[in-house]
């Protein structure tokens, strides 16, 4: 998902990591809602699958967001307002 955001003209890269399952999955859903409903434009978000991936960003728990190269959250579901916090 690629979108722009006027306001800083700075693009966002959004990261969730996780293996699939249903967590990962709301995760990955929340953070497209939140995207959208604060009209990012300048964003992309990767979902990362790769175990091994993962572990690189010494994540133990998933699902895990990494917003800007910094974990933000990991081993749970964060509502879409949390998310919106995050982002803005």
């Amino acid at each position: 998902m690629n979108c722009v955001n006027n306001k800083t003209n700075k693009m966002k890269e959004i990261k969730i990591l996780g293996t699939g399952c249903p967590k990962c999955k709301q995760t990955t859903s929340a953070v497209e809602k939140a995207v959208q409903e604060l009209g990012l434009t300048d964003v992309t978000i990767e979902k990362i699958e790769d175990i091994i991936k993962i572990m690189e960003y010494d994540v133990m728990s998933t699902p895990a967001i990494v917003i800007d190269g910094e974990i933000k959250m990991k081993g749970r579901v964060p509502s879409v307002s949390e998310l919106k916090e995050l982002l803005r």
